[in-house]
């Protein structure tokens, strides 16, 4: 066990509380560093909603996005696939590197698109560009959107298409709602 007498004072109020708060919301970079230096780490691929909101940055609805993607068999195997699914630019995440850990994370990853599609605008064809998305597929996403409205985010794409975890894995590096 380590010895935290050693700590300086602002890092022992921090570890105070993180100890004393699980629900302790870090504040700045200052503070995820911090925290890092203290160990703690948060699973992406295990992270309640909770866990998410502990991370400056991250709205209520942001953290349950990505914890009901993680439940529907969605992996993150590292940050830009947490940004792809929330639909923000890869860089805003950094700073909170070193407080998470991807299990899964694979140097292998999909080919990123240099044009993102919307699939509130889209027409069928221009969504059947998409890997991994047939003809079949695109026509259903436009009927379901012209029938029940726009779509609201990637979790929202998937409830109303019934799309498992795997084809959002594969289909969120596409889209931008």
């Amino acid at each position: 066990m380590m010895n935290w007498l050693p700590l300086n004072s602002k890092l022992q109020k921090l570890r105070a509380k993180l100890l004393n708060d699980p629900y302790y919301r870090l504040q700045s970079g200052d503070e995820i560093q911090l925290a890092a230096q203290l160990g703690i780490r948060i699973d992406a691929n295990q992270a309640t909603v909770d866990d998410w909101l502990r991370l400056p940055g991250l709205s209520i609805h942001q953290a349950r996005s990505l914890v009901e993607l993680s439940h529907s068999g969605v992996k993150y195997y590292c940050i830009e696939d947490v940004a792809a699914a929330l639909a923000i630019p890869p860089q805003r995440l950094e700073p909170l590197k070193p407080l998470l850990n991807f299990i899964y994370y694979d140097h292998e990853s999909l080919e990123r698109p240099t044009q993102l599609i919307n699939p509130n605008t889209a027409t069928p064809e221009q969504l059947a560009t998409i890997p991994f998305m047939d003809i079949s597929i695109a026509q259903a996403v436009v009927e379901n959107r012209l029938s029940a409205g726009p779509y609201r985010n990637l979790v929202d794409f998937q409830k109303r298409l019934d799309l498992p975890g795997e084809a959002i894995a594969q289909l969120m590096y596409f889209l931008r709602f």
